[in-house]
């Protein structure tokens, strides 16, 4: 497990595909679990130690995830993820070219319990939720093409959903039309930056989750450290 900020109050972590943030039906270790036995470890803590999920991510998506190590921290930090207080920048690589280098997609999601996966309509449906998320274009390979995504809403599967209706589904996606998957059962979509101002000392929070060691991310990686910096959150709105 890499750390990629802790103090008194938060802990933001890099996870990996093959991780869970909290427990499920798999019965698999959660990441919240191993972060509770690392800062369990490290600080020789009897008992059990408080770990609180503040947001998740899809098991195949990599990239940062932030615990709260207080349950005055948890509780504020629930309170920004839910009213648009964090600035999530999300990376994702597709093979389809999308036709504009940037714009800002809207869809009705419907969400299919059974099947684990979301269905987007133009118009609102029966059932349905508003979903919004910018992107932009910036980089391409001979074979595919990198997006920066920022979402405006958070609802199930989004990215992966929204990408694929408007004809460029992520890479190793097989859910949602993805010609093959990726060979370490990861799709290519990573959670690279957030920024948000601290829960307890109202400090700007800046942190990135280093891209995947495959590759194809990394042929990317020095256009993303030129092109996501801090002063670029606020740039693009």
């Amino acid at each position: 497990m890499k750390v990629l900020y802790e103090d008194n109050h938060i802990i933001i972590v890099a996870k990996s595909p093959s991780e869970i943030v909290q427990g499920d039906k798999t019965g698999d270790k959660p990441l919240s679990e191993i972060v509770a036995s690392y800062l369990k470890e490290k600080y020789n803590k009897p008992g059990n130690v408080f770990v609180g999920v503040t947001h998740r991510l899809d098991r195949p998506v990599s990239g940062a995830v932030v615990f709260a190590k207080t349950s005055k921290a948890l509780s504020r930090l629930n309170d920004m993820f839910s009213h648009g207080g964090v600035d999530k920048r999300y990376l994702a690589i597709v093979r389809n070219r999308p036709s504009s280098e940037e714009g800002e997609l809207v869809n009705w999601l419907v969400r299919n319990e059974q099947k684990n996966r979301s269905f987007a309509y133009a118009k609102e449906v029966p059932g349905s939720k508003r979903a919004v998320l910018r992107y932009r274009l910036i980089a391409s390979s001979v074979n595919y093409h990198l997006l920066e995504i920022k979402l405006e809403t958070g609802r199930h599967h989004q990215i992966r959903c929204q990408l694929a209706k408007m004809g460029c589904p992520i890479k190793g996606d097989l859910k949602y039309g993805a010609e093959r998957s990726n060979p370490d059962g990861s799709i290519s979509l990573h959670a690279y930056c957030i920024s948000f101002e601290h829960p307890v000392s109202h400090e700007r929070i800046y942190v990135k989750a280093p891209l995947p060691s495959d590759a194809l991310w990394q042929s990317f990686n020095d256009v993303v450290e030129k092109e996501l910096t801090q002063d670029s959150l606020s740039m693009w709105p």
